[in-house]
């Protein structure tokens, strides 16, 4: 996990990247070497959005379409993404959407723990650059990374977590919507109250 439950981020996953400057903290991101998947991607692929509108979608990792372009979420889950934030009037480019790991694992694999933990640090000065007050876990790999290795996305999402004053809202990822159709609903129901939670957010920090 990467957050203690007073929803402070980790100290081993805190280190000396810029904690004042997205834009620093993107210039030096992007050079990182820290594990081997770098040596099989074009590149790093940094989050992207709103960096002050204090709610953060956090996926797996880049895929080919995203290690193409350098950005994140632009293939077919991507697409169906934009598609669900457009249904509930959301934006895209008013949330921040990030990967755990910022370089494309072969083959689209799930990142292991050990990649996770070395790409960790460019997460936690995103966050600490950011300051979500809601984060939204797509999937079971980011759920259990950011909040609890013990949860089943099945059984958590669409149901709020807090650590501290740090709210978790996790739902399905898209590109597991691909696949199951039938989940879409389910979905649906959790981006609804993913735009309350915008819409307060908005109110509370206008």
């Amino acid at each position: 996990m990467l957050f203690n439950e007073s929803g402070e981020i980790k100290q081993a996953s805190l280190e000396s990247y810029p904690a004042d400057s997205y834009q620093e903290l993107k210039e030096e991101a992007r050079q990182c070497e820290r594990c081997h998947l770098r040596q099989g991607c074009r590149q790093v692929v940094m989050g992207e959005g709103d960096t002050g509108r204090r709610i953060m979608f956090v996926g797996e990792g880049p895929g080919a379409d995203e290690d193409r372009q350098g950005r994140p979420f632009v293939g077919r889950a991507g697409r169906l993404l934009d598609k669900i934030l457009s249904a509930v009037n959301i934006k895209r480019e008013k949330v921040y959407i990030s990967n755990i790991v910022k370089c494309r694992p072969p083959d689209n694999r799930t990142p292991t723990r050990d990649e996770m933990k070395a790409c960790s640090p460019i997460l936690s000065a995103e966050i600490n650059l950011i300051e979500p007050k809601v984060i939204v876990p797509l999937g079971s790999t980011p759920l259990k990374f950011l909040v609890d290795d013990n949860l089943s996305i099945t059984e958590s999402r669409g149901n709020w977590f807090n650590k501290g004053e740090l709210y978790f809202l996790p739902t399905f990822h898209p590109a597991y919507l691909l696949r199951n159709s039938n989940m879409k609903k389910f979905v649906w129901q959790d981006f609804k109250l993913i735009k309350k939670s915008l819409d307060r957010i908005d109110e509370i920090y206008a």
